[in-house]
């Protein structure tokens, strides 16, 4: 799997690009940041041809590029587990104040589940429903790659935050129970900061002694 790494918006979320490889030119992202703006250009540049993007969760942080992406990639499908779907388009929280709102974006083509499995442009994602800083916030793992992306849910050293509609005892349940089983070598891509391990998590972050 080949994985292009893009910052993006004030809020500094981190998007991934993911191809099967690096000559692949169908594509999975992995949410849009506040503005789209460059990850429209790389994937112009880089002549790549978005055929989906799974949302994470509903916070305008992770959401809002959405509504530009799709004026460029009309194609592509839009994927949000089914608790976060309205907040694609309903947002009234002051998380949305705080990020300066967002408007445009149309309801998701697909409603994900836990265990939901995402088998697109050659890329295999199981679905982790992992509840807490959103209802429906979720992971993505790759068995086979040995990499899960967990939103922001499990950061290097932190965990998500939980006054914005979430709830932080369901947040570490969720993270002890469907992330910290995984092995421990595998590779966390957090939705904002650095990469990580589950066995570093484990040993160091102090949210879950």
């Amino acid at each position: 799997m080949k994985i292009d790494h893009l910052i993006l918006g004030a809020f500094q979320t981190n998007c991934y690009v993911l191809r099967e490889s690096q000559r692949s030119q169908d594509c999975l992202i992995i949410d849009t940041g506040l503005q789209a703006g460059r990850l429209i250009e790389f994937l112009k540049h880089h002549k790549l041809n978005p055929v989906a993007v799974v949302l994470t969760h509903g916070h305008p942080d992770h959401v809002a590029g959405v509504a530009a992406l799709r004026e460029s990639f009309p194609d592509m499908k839009v994927y949000i587990h089914k608790l976060d779907a309205d907040m694609l388009t309903e947002t009234p929280s002051n998380f949305e104040l705080l990020a300066g709102g967002m408007s445009g974006n149309q309801p998701a083509d697909l409603f994900l589940e836990n265990q939901s499995i995402i088998e697109l442009a050659g890329i295999k994602l199981q679905v982790l429903h992992t509840p807490g800083h959103t209802p429906g916030g979720i992971c993505l793992y790759s068995e086979d790659e040995g990499i899960v992306f967990t939103d922001d849910a499990l950061f290097a050293d932190s965990v998500g935050r939980t006054d914005l509609g979430g709830n932080m005892a369901q947040l570490i349940k969720s993270i002890r129970e469907k992330l910290l089983t995984l092995p421990g070598d595998t590779a966390v891509y957090p939705g904002h900061g650095p990469v990580t391990t589950i066995e570093h998590e484990k040993a160091h972050n102090q949210f879950l002694q």
